[in-house]
């Protein structure tokens, strides 16, 4: 019977050695390798028109005392989230008028049942036009500026005699809470709450005034250089609504999150952000309340200021300032962004 000698079956220890050192090698590579596809996945998980928002806890608000409706909330959460880079523009919302023939609340006819003193030949579709106080007037009063217009819509801004053709590029405007749900629903997304909406456009600089920064510029935004109503410098290039990107984004990459036009929110409107301290989505609609508009209720917030706001007027074009809007109202200067939601 043949002898079997070691050398036939070597000590495993080298070659043992030499295989787990490849396999915990291969496992590292695999590993990295799998976590870079879910970074990538992560970043190409939003369609190509909007951003990735992380998420994360921040400050909502402001406690400057000159803007009480501002009231801060400390430690406001959201999930990681897509946005839009810019405002849905002329073009996008064509694009789905065509595919829809979606009618917006400025095109239809003025309702009885919420118009019950209004005369058959005063409901005519229309909208709120704005008018620049005229020359060598001094004084106005507050809100006159807005003019109830016939035949305004998104097709025609300042009325019939008006247009959009060479404006592809331009945000929409005069589009209501109910228009900007129909275009989200159409578009698979949604409109943001107040604190994604204001997280995104502080472009990770919680705290700051701007969305730039803590200085006040005036070409950072489409804003209202001079006296509002009066006259306007366009010291920004513009002085009514400028198309998408013209200025430089915000650190998330997002563009004219503040200035051009205000963009609508899902939230309901009242003073302060306490309830979010309780409740992520804010306030209830019952609990909606503007004490500078008492005859109306259950209004929207909507962010970011637009063109017609001046420093010694408005001056909301920062993330952290708020106003109430009625959800069935919308103006030239009142357009939107939307979100999709990845959690």
């Amino acid at each position: 019977m043949p002898v079997i000698r070691s050398a036939q079956y070597p000590k495993p220890g080298r070659k043992v050695f030499h295989l787990t050192i490849t396999l915990f090698l291969c496992l590292i590579i695999f590993a990295t390798l799998l976590n870079f596809s879910g970074l990538a996945w992560a970043a190409n998980s939003c369609p190509p028109e909007m951003v990735m928002i992380p998420g994360g806890s921040f400050q909502i608000g402001s406690d400057d005392p000159r803007f009480e409706e501002e009231r801060s909330a400390t430690d406001v959460s959201v999930d990681r989230f897509c946005i839009d880079r810019t405002e849905v523009t002329n073009a996008q919302f064509a694009e789905f008028v065509a595919a829809t023939g979606y009618l917006t609340i400025a095109e239809r006819l003025l309702s009885e049942e919420q118009f019950p003193d209004l005369p058959e030949e005063k409901r005519s579709p229309g909208s709120l036009v704005f008018q620049m106080a005229k020359p060598g007037v001094k004084s106005v009063p507050v809100l006159s500026w807005w003019h109830w217009t016939v035949g305004a819509n998104w097709k025609h801004p300042f009325g019939l005699d008006s247009s959009i053709a060479g404006k592809d590029n331009y945000p929409v405007v005069h589009i209501a809470y109910e228009d900007a749900v129909a275009y989200a629903k159409w578009a698979g997304k949604s409109i943001p709450t107040e604190a994604q909406w204001e997280y995104a456009a502080r472009g990770g600089l919680d705290g700051a005034t701007y969305a730039w920064g803590d200085r006040y510029s005036a070409t950072k935004a489409n804003t209202w250089q001079g006296i509002f109503p009066f006259f306007n410098t366009k010291e920004d290039g513009h002085i009514g609504i400028a198309p998408v990107g013209s200025f430089e984004p915000n650190g998330y990459g997002l563009y004219d999150i503040t200035g051009n036009v205000w963009e609508w929110t899902s939230d309901w409107y009242h003073v302060g952000h306490k309830s979010h301290q309780s409740n992520p989505t804010g306030p209830t609609q019952a609990e909606s309340f503007d004490p500078k508009k008492p005859e109306e209720s259950a209004l929207r917030v909507i962010k970011g200021g637009s063109y017609l706001c001046a420093p010694n007027y408005c001056s909301r074009f920062r993330p952290a300032a708020r106003e109430s809007e009625a959800p069935d109202t919308g103006t030239t200067h009142i357009g939107f962004r939307l979100v999709k939601n990845l959690t």
